[in-house]
């Protein structure tokens, strides 16, 4: 969610913490600021909304300095306003948080009472103010932060500067990711890699708990003890260059686009076409040992857990349990020996999903994650990392890194089936057959893109719009609705087809457009009777299906589309395009911001 930037510099710092905060303007925020020291005092520049503002701001207004930190702030304790912008600046302090401190209110309370004011309605302020009266007690910086971070609960990642000590940095994390970059005469901390892609390559990834004294000279390490600690210094291998949409009006429809290349780059990693099987990284443990399942992940990346629920129960033949992150612990999970658990998280960061991580550890699991950032925390975490291959994802609705979590899903369930014995070689050399063939498949469903723009002014003028599927299609019409709710703001909803008559069809009436998600195979003749009973009811349908089945069911529609005949393990990868391309047009469309919708985060790191 929100992004830190702090540089201590040999020259002006100013224009290259902007370039930072260009970098992480894909987690989402809704204000942004600087603030460097100069000649012993703060300077700081914020502005409400986009970059624009505050580079507008910069230009009319530089910063001089060559210390300083930077923020882009995504609103959870006041209004996304200009006075709850960070950095927050109390006496000897500026200081940038991500992440939420959830004791603020007894902390704010305490020092209410002593007589002291604040400016903001945030929690970050709180703080500051901690810290800020440290230093008025005559403690040094580094004795104050540490003394003030037992004392904050909650997930925090902190930069502090102080304007008595202008070569200072202090950075600390907790359930929030904070990296440490080693520059020559120059040091760095920042949100994650690719924020400081252009200022070195050489980073060290703080772990949980851990507090860290930069200066332009020496980076020093502590965990949460206080005891100095060592942390590997890696290459990050973050491109310099800023993300480019190329030829793409916007990153998602960028990102859609290269999802023919980036799910045959997964999949490389997981099929051995000579063999013609299918493989996961080497493991520690017996997968065949393997007696349940538990998924848990959030928003889309859970609907990819629902379908590998289909794929594992019908191929393996191994319960499983489908979580969202944020409820998985408080429900009290039963967690037995035997059990796997699988996190699903494109950034590995995703603070719900973390935190479910460690529950299951702290029970004892096995545990395995389906993560795009090799270096993030739950990467580091897991016991078996299946990396997925997408590359980074600006967009905040997911898409590449949706259909990339199905291809290693599928690969594990296929694993996961021949570690049970239940796998001969003949049926995984087929289903090897028609996941390679997933990349053809996928250009041939971007091939409809026009069509799918035409119609688009169609669902847009809709208020309510309802999705359907059922099997593995369900999960997907789950995800077509999110997609359109999260970009378009029209609100929808995703059904299993068979449950229409047991509520929601009394949501049907001409004005209330209905996607159905109907691949020719087992469950056809199943969703068509139950598109069939909306339509006798006035429902305005758009099927998707392949030839042969808008050939038999198309009739009566407003629109179809047509997807290539596939086998039904695969359909999931496919129809994700045609709901993705439908939501980004139907956006468009309606002119909201597409790459960054109101109110959402691409890396959500609070809970």
């Amino acid at each position: 969610m929100c992004g830190i930037v702090g540089i201590l510099g040999q020259g002006p710092v100013a224009d290259r913490l902007l370039d930072g905060l260009k970098r992480l303007e894909y987690r989402g925020y809704d204000s942004a600021g600087i603030c460097t020291v100069h000649d012993g005092q703060f300077d700081r520049r914020r502005a409400q909304g986009k970059l624009i503002n505050l580079a507008n701001r910069l230009a009319d207004d530089p910063l001089p300095g060559i210390s300083g930190i930077a923020h882009t702030r995504w609103a959870t304790h006041g209004a996304p306003t200009e006075d709850n912008a960070h950095p927050h600046i109390v006496g000897d302090v500026v200081l940038v948080h991500n992440g939420i401190i959830e004791n603020f209110k007894p902390l704010r309370d305490e020092l209410l009472a002593e007589g002291r004011q604040f400016l903001s309605q945030t929690d970050t302020e709180v703080v500051a103010h901690l810290i800020a009266r440290e230093i008025e007690r005559g403690v040094a910086p580094r004795a104050a932060v540490a003394n003030v971070l037992p004392r904050l609960h909650g997930a925090f990642a902190l930069g502090v500067m102080f304007k008595s000590e202008p070569d200072l940095l202090i950075g600390a994390r907790l359930g929030a990711p904070l990296t440490v970059g080693y520059g020559e005469g120059e040091n760095y901390l920042g949100s994650d890699a690719l924020a400081l892609a252009p200022l070195t390559q050489r980073i060290a990834y703080l772990e949980e708990g851990d507090w860290v004294v930069v200066t332009r000279a020496n980076v020093e390490v502590f965990d949460r003890t206080n005891n100095p600690v060592t942390r590997p210094i890696v290459n990050s291998g973050a491109s310099g260059q800023l993300m480019d949409k190329g030829n793409h009006r916007h990153f998602m429809q960028k990102e859609i686009y290269e999802q023919p290349v980036v799910v045959a780059q997964t999949l490389r990693s997981y099929l051995r076409p000579i063999e013609e099987q299918v493989a996961l990284p080497d493991m520690e443990f017996d997968l065949g040992a393997v007696d349940r399942i538990a998924i848990v992940a959030c928003g889309t990346a859970s609907y990819v857990g629902m379908i590998g629920k289909y794929w594992i129960e019908q191929l393996a033949r191994v319960p499983v349990e489908v979580d969202v992150a944020s409820e998985f612990r408080y429900r009290d999970p039963v967690l037995t020996p035997g059990m796997l658990g699988i996190v699903i998280s494109q950034s590995g960061e995703t603070a719900d999903t973390l935190a479910a991580l460690r529950h299951m550890k702290a029970a004892g699991l096995t545990t395995a994650g389906i993560i795009n950032v090799p270096t993030s925390s739950m990467a580091r975490e897991v016991d078996l990392l299946l990396p997925t291959h997408a590359g980074p994802e600006i967009g905040v609705a997911s898409t590449k890194a949706f259909t990339c979590q199905l291809a290693v899903m599928a690969a594990l369930a296929v694993n996961l089936a021949r570690a049970k014995g239940l796998l001969d070689h003949d049926v995984e050399r087929e289903i090897v057959r028609h996941l390679r063939e997933v990349p053809e498949a996928l250009s041939k469903a971007l091939s409809h893109d026009a069509e799918i723009e035409a119609m688009a002014p169609k669902i847009a003028a809709a208020r309510d719009v309802l999705y359907l599927g059922r099997g593995p299609d369900y999960p997907l019409a789950l995800e077509g609705a999110l997609k359109l709710k999260e970009i378009s703001y029209i609100h929808a909803e995703g059904y299993a087809s068979g449950e229409m008559k047991h509520g929601p069809i009394a949501l049907i009436d001409d004005q209330v457009p209905l996607i159905v998600l109907a691949p020719s195979g087992p469950l056809f003749d199943k969703t068509v009777s139950n598109m069939q009973e909306a339509q006798a009811r006035g429902a305005q349908v758009v099927l998707i299906s392949d030839a042969d089945g808008i050939a038999q069911a198309g009739e009566n529609t407003i629109a179809t589309i047509e997807m290539p005949r596939v086998h039904p393990l695969i359909a999931p990868l496919v129809y994700a395009v045609p709901v993705q391309l439908l939501a980004y047009h139907v956006a468009v469309f309606k002119g909201t911001d597409v790459d960054q919708p109101r109110n959402l985060a691409k890396s959500v790191t609070v809970e």
